[in-house]
C-alpha cells in the first residue's frame, strides 16, 4: 500500500495475482520478505524447469538443511538446557552457552532462507539473499547490512529514512537509528528482552559511528593499513562479541535471567556442563565445516563446498552433506526459531 501511495509500483488491479503475492508459500512462514516490486514481474512470467535454477536451488537447500538439523539444532540441545536454568549453570557454561547460541540463531534462520531460495528458485523465483555471512562483519553496522537483509532494508525504506534517516544532523541520524532499532525489537515481541536487544544493536552502531574519528587515529598512530588483515580479524571479534551480548537478551525468558547470565559470564568460573559427548563433539564438527565455508566464500566470492571448480569436490560434497544431515542431524528439534516472530 505504501509503494502504491508512493508510485514506486503499479497498482495491481488482479486479485489472483495480490492473493499469490502475499501467500507465496517460499517466503510466507519466515522470509525472507519479498518486495511487490521484485514478485510482481516475476508472478507474470512464464517460468519453465531448468537445469541451472533446479541445480542452484538444489544446493542452497542442502546447505540450508545442514545448517539447520546438524548445527542449530544440535546446539539447542545446549543453548536450551542452560539458558531455562541459568541460576543452577556455572559462569564458564553460561559463557559456552552464549556464544553456541550466537551460531545456533544464525544457523536456524539462514539455514530456512536458504531452503526458502532453493524452494523458490527450483521454480524459476528469484528471492533475496537474506544471509551474507554476518559474523564475518567488521563492525555492528556491516553486521546489518548481512544480517536478514530483508527486513534490515525494509526498516531501512519504511521507517529509517521517512524519520529523515542520515539527511538530518549528525545527533539527529543517531536517534533515528535508534527509534529505528527500538521498533525492531518490539517487532520481536512485547518484552523488555527484545527492546533491550534491539536497543544494545542502535546503541553499538552510535557508539561506533561516534568513535569512527579515534579509531583511525589509532590506526594511523600504530602506522596500519585499512586492509591489514589483523586489524580486520580483530574488529571481526569485537563484532562477534557484543552480537553475543546482544543475542543474550533475544533467547533469555526474561530480563532477570538475561542480566544473571551476563552476571556469570563475567567470570565465568566453574565446571563446564557436559551433555552427551556427541552432542559438543557433532556441533563442533558442523560450526567448523560452516566457518571454513564461510571464510572461503568471503575471501573467493564461493561457497568452497557446493561451488567449488572441481566436479569431484562438489559431488563428494553433495554426498557428505546428506550423509550428515541423515546420521546426526536432529530432526525433533522443534520449530524454527523465527516462526514465532
Amino acid at each position: 500500500m505504501i509503494d502504491v501511495y508512493r508510485q514506486n509500483i503499479v497498482l495491481e488491479n488482479n486479485l489472483g495475482m495480490y492473493a499469490l503475492f502475499i501467500s507465496f508459500f517460499p517466503q510466507i512462514a519466515a522470509g525472507p520478505i519479498g518486495r511487490a516490486k521484485e514478485l510482481f514481474p516475476q508472478f507474470k512470467m512464464e517460468h519453465y524447469f531448468n537445469r541451472e535454477d533446479i541445480t542452484k536451488g538444489l544446493r542452497w537447500m542442502l546447505w540450508g538443511y545442514f545448517m539447520k538439523v546438524v548445527v542449530a539444532d544440535r546446539l539447542a540441545l545446549y543453548t536450551d538446557a542452560v539458558f531455562s536454568n541459568i541460576a543452577h549453570h556455572t559462569g564458564m557454561s553460561v559463557l559456552i552457552a552464549a556464544i553456541l547460541f550466537t551460531f545456533q540463531i544464525y544457523c536456524d534462520f539462514a539455514g530456512y532462507s536458504f531452503i526458502a531460495l532453493g524452494c523458490a528458485r527450483i521454480m524459476g523465483f528469484r528471492l533475496i539473499v537474506n544471509f551474507e555471512r554476518p559474523y564475518m562483519a567488521t563492525s555492528v553496522q556491516d553486521f546489518w547490512r548481512r544480517w536478514h537483509i530483508s527486513l534490515s532494508t525494509w526498516f531501512r525504506d519504511y521507517l529509517y529514512i521517512p524519520l529523515g534517516g542520515s539527511r538530518c544532523s549528525k545527533w539527529r541520524t543517531r536517534i533515528n537509528l535508534m527509534i529505528t532499532f527500538l521498533v525492531s525489537g518490539l517487532w520481536h515481541g512485547a518484552s523488555w528482552t527484545f527492546v533491550i536487544w534491539g536497543g544494545l544493536n542502535g546503541l553499538f552502531q552510535v557508539i561506533g559511528n561516534v568513535m569512527k574519528p579515534v579509531k583511525e587515529r589509532v590506526r594511523l598512530y600504530c602506522r596500519l593499513e585499512k586492509g591489514n588483515r589483523w586489524l580486520k580479524a580483530f574488529n571481526i571479534l569485537v563484532t562477534f562479541v557484543l552480537m553475543m551480548l546482544a543475542w543474550i537478551f533475544f533467547k533469555a525468558q526474561t530480563l532477570g535471567d538475561a542480566l544473571l547470565a551476563i552476571s556469570k559470564i563475567v567470570i565465568p568460573t566453574g565446571g563446564l556442563y557436559k551433555p552427551d559427548l556427541s552432542v559438543l563433539l557433532y556441533s563442533l564438527m558442523g560450526i567448523s565445516v560452516l566457518i571454513v565455508c564461510d571464510v572461503f566464500e568471503e575471501r573467493n566470492g564461493r561457497h568452497l563446498l557446493l561451488e567449488n571448480r572441481s566436479i569431484f569436490i562438489r559431488f563428494v560434497s553433495y554426498v557428505a552433506l546428506s550423509v550428515m544431515i541423515l546420521s546426526i542431524g536432529v530432526f525433533d528439534g522443534g520449530q524454527f526459531i523465527y516462526f514465532q516472530f
